[in-house]
């Protein structure tokens, strides 16, 4: 495995997020953001948008880091960008979700749930799975499992 700085330094604010710490946590990823540019790896883009949308208290902004987790994505190629993709379509329904808008929440998740394929039979294809069937059930308004 290749040592990478950058992704080290986002694991190292994902650690002080996951810590409580969601107003440090989004001035770090924000001046990394900033750091990386536009144009930067789409790895790192994708990687730091995606937990820059947590850091978020607006859903507004949450979608927007959320969108460009996904543009991000784009930009990467071969099996890391297919793992991607179903947590970011689910982020991006979710998101959708918390802003009303209820048609573009169904279409990120019915695309989640096509991008599946892209995840191993593990512990994380698992959650996200997991996630994808507790998102559908929010949408269609019921508590309980099927």
């Amino acid at each position: 495995m290749v040592n990478d700085e950058v992704m080290t330094r986002i694991g190292q604010v994902v650690m002080l997020l996951h810590g409580g710490d969601r107003e440090e946590a989004r001035n770090r990823f924000l001046a990394l953001w900033e750091e990386i540019g536009e144009d930067g790896d789409p790895l790192h883009r994708c990687t730091l948008a995606h937990y820059m949308a947590d850091t978020q208290d607006d859903p507004e902004e949450e979608l927007v880091w959320d969108g460009r987790a996904l543009r991000a994505a784009s930009g990467m190629s071969g099996e890391t960008a297919r793992g991607f993709y179903p947590s970011l379509h689910l982020n991006l329904a979710a998101s959708y979700w918390k802003v009303g808008e209820e048609r573009m929440a169904r279409s990120h998740l019915s695309r989640a749930r096509e991008a599946c394929s892209g995840l191993g039979d593990d512990e994380y294809g698992d959650g996200v799975r997991a996630a994808i069937g507790r998102m559908e059930l929010r949408l269609t308004g019921s508590d309980q499992l099927p």
